[in-house]
């Protein structure tokens, strides 16, 4: 927390001040009363007294100055609002190898489990779009705010032959290119695949082609190492190259994730859409401070009536 006006908080030492004088002026009515008062007849005639509670009032009052001097100095606080425009390109594999079951119950299936899920908890600001990618890549849904329209889009991706990330990525790209908002709406890309290129262009060229446009792209890697797939009768190894999607992200300044299941996945989106639909901004938060002034002056007065039958 910083403030705007920090020189006003000189006048802290005002409320530090009365503390102070009411600390000494206890001190000294005690010294008195102990020298010129008989004890035992004081507790026969007024056996009743506040004790420690006669201190809650002055320290109540005393807390509700220093929470006036702090609204006074207009205090300042980092907090998190949402953006008014963010983009996020989901660029889904589709391809032959995301059939693999060492992510239950599919690779594709769990990227779909993961996507739908996140679709409920994005901010609803932000616009999202969606790549398919096999042998070839296409755009399927251009950046929308229509949930309804990107979901039936992720449920209906079904498989195909080949694995063209890099086509993947610049048809991303394209889409943002296509997308009418404006070019300083934060954009992102998050690319869910096993990383495997067979065909097309290179994903390093077009992670390089998306740093030079200032688009991070996030990578989650599906997959282990183990996967396989039945392709025509036979089994075929179809192991996740984590490597290439790491080299993509740190190219791009994006995220590398590795995950093993659809709650993996969808944590992972969870905190790139939030990163990117959300930011962080000073606020003034002089009211918080004013209320809890107005709440132990409240206080105070209120001790002082029901053990004192005064105000302080």
């Amino acid at each position: 927390m910083s403030f705007l006006e920090p020189a006003r908080l000189f006048f802290v030492l005002l409320p530090l001040g009365a503390l102070v004088w009411y600390a000494v002026t206890m001190r000294l009515r005690k010294r008195s009363t102990v020298r010129f008062t008989d004890i035992a007849l004081l507790d026969s005639v007024a056996p009743d007294r506040p004790g420690w509670r006669r201190h809650l009032s002055a320290v109540a009052l005393v807390l509700a100055l220093l929470a006036f001097v702090l609204a006074l100095a207009r205090p300042v606080m980092a907090v998190v609002v949402p953006r008014e425009e963010a983009r996020l390109i989901l660029v889904l594999d589709v391809s032959l190898s995301m059939d693999a079951t060492d992510v239950e119950p599919t690779r594709l299936d769990a990227a779909r489990e993961a996507a739908l899920s996140f679709l409920e908890l994005a901010p609803e600001d932000l616009e999202i779009g969606v790549v398919a990618f096999a042998g070839v890549a296409l755009p399927v849904v251009a950046p929308t705010t229509d949930r309804d329209a990107v979901a039936s889009a992720v449920s209906n991706l079904t498989l195909a032959e080949g694995t063209a990330i890099g086509e993947g990525i610049y048809a991303g790209l394209d889409l943002v290119a296509m997308d009418a908002a404006d070019e300083k709406t934060p954009t992102a890309l998050v690319v869910l695949s096993d990383g495997e290129t067979t065909v097309g262009r290179s994903e390093v060229d077009a992670a390089v082609e998306a740093a030079a446009l200032g688009i991070p792209v996030s990578t989650i890697n599906f997959g282990t190492d183990g996967g396989v797939i039945v392709f025509q009768g036979e089994t075929v190894p179809v192991p996740a190259n984590e490597g290439a999607l790491r080299q993509v992200a740190d190219t791009t300044g994006g995220s590398f994730s590795a995950a093993a299941s659809a709650a993996e996945f969808e944590a992972i989106l969870g905190a790139v859409g939030s990163e990117l639909g959300y930011e962080t901004e000073e606020r003034e938060v002089w009211e918080w401070f004013l209320a809890g002034g107005l709440v132990a002056l409240t206080l105070a007065g209120a001790a002082s009536l029901l053990w004192f039958q005064r105000l302080p």
